[in-house]
């Protein structure tokens, strides 16, 4: 006997359509690790992989410098660099980029952008941490730590620019999310900590004196050396037009603080300001 409930069943089914499940391709990610080691007679180790690479320009400073470069151009969700620079006892070294690092757009939802930069100073080494800017675009997404270990007569200089959206292409940052973590030690001693974190309530507030104060670009600039707080005086005499900026000194640490309200002033006093502390002009690189 036929069972028409079952053949109906059968009907129905066969009618309704099934819902088919769009696979979204996985794009591919930015991996990349560059790490260089120097001695006080020249190079020891060099390390590169994926989008990382370490460059050694030829220089007319008896000072190496190392030019890091991203290849993949950029950052996006889910892409990650390590960088990690390294001088033994008594050696000297510069370390830089090829060019602004750009944060782009990420995906709603998805991970940030990581970066790692790890500095390693020794006994008597002089290591100076001079990357160019970092550009961050609209829904970028970015986390970043830079960590240094410096030995007590070290003498360490770094600089961190960011710059929120290019005034010239009209671009104005509505949405983003950057996590920016700082920590230099000395001897073992924890000397500097500076998290930033800037978001879109934050932007949101953003003309406020006390947040960014309308700045879209800021900087910081740290020297690390037995007796660097002497400087202090003599860095508060650099001005630019369109930079507003704050510097201390003490127990041989000189911090320099400074925001403006475009990329291209605040580059011009951050490169000011190194050329006065380095007493030379800043890496070739930077294309001043």
């Amino acid at each position: 006997m036929l069972d028409t409930r079952r053949t109906d069943e059968t009907l129905q089914a066969a009618a309704t359509p099934v819902a088919t499940q769009v696979e979204h391709p996985v794009m591919q990610r930015v991996r990349g690790r560059a790490h260089v080691v120097m001695g006080p007679k020249g190079l020891r180790d060099l390390h590169q992989s994926g989008s990382a690479k370490a460059m050694m320009p030829k220089v007319h400073s008896a000072v190496p410098e190392v030019v890091f470069l991203n290849t993949s151009g950029g950052l996006t969700a889910g892409d990650r660099l390590d960088y990690r620079l390294e001088v033994q006892c008594g050696g000297r070294l510069i370390g830089t980029t090829q060019t602004a690092e750009r944060a782009y757009a990420s995906v709603e939802g998805g991970a940030d952008a990581e970066v790692s930069v790890s500095l390693i100073a020794g006994a008597g080494a002089s290591l100076e941490w001079l990357p160019q800017e970092t550009i961050l675009f609209e829904k970028s997404r970015l986390s970043r730590r830079t960590s240094a270990e410096i030995a007590g007569d070290a003498r360490f200089l770094f600089v961190e620019s960011l710059v929120l959206g290019r005034a010239a292409m009209g671009e104005v940052i509505e949405t983003l999310h950057l996590t920016d973590r700082r920590d230099i030690r000395r001897a073992g001693r924890l000397e500097f900590l500076e998290p930033l974190e800037i978001d879109a309530g934050l932007l949101a507030t953003r003309d406020h004196a006390a947040t960014l104060g309308g700045a879209r670009a800021i900087a910081t600039i740290g020297l690390f050396a037995q007796g660097a707080e002497a400087q202090a005086e003599l860095i508060k005499q650099i001005t630019q037009d369109g930079v507003t900026a704050g510097v201390s000194g003490w127990n041989g640490k000189l911090v320099i603080r400074a925001m403006a309200g475009d990329g291209y002033p605040l580059r011009r006093y951050v490169a000011q300001v190194l050329k006065t502390i380095r007493q030379a002009d800043v890496p070739r690189v930077w294309q001043m």
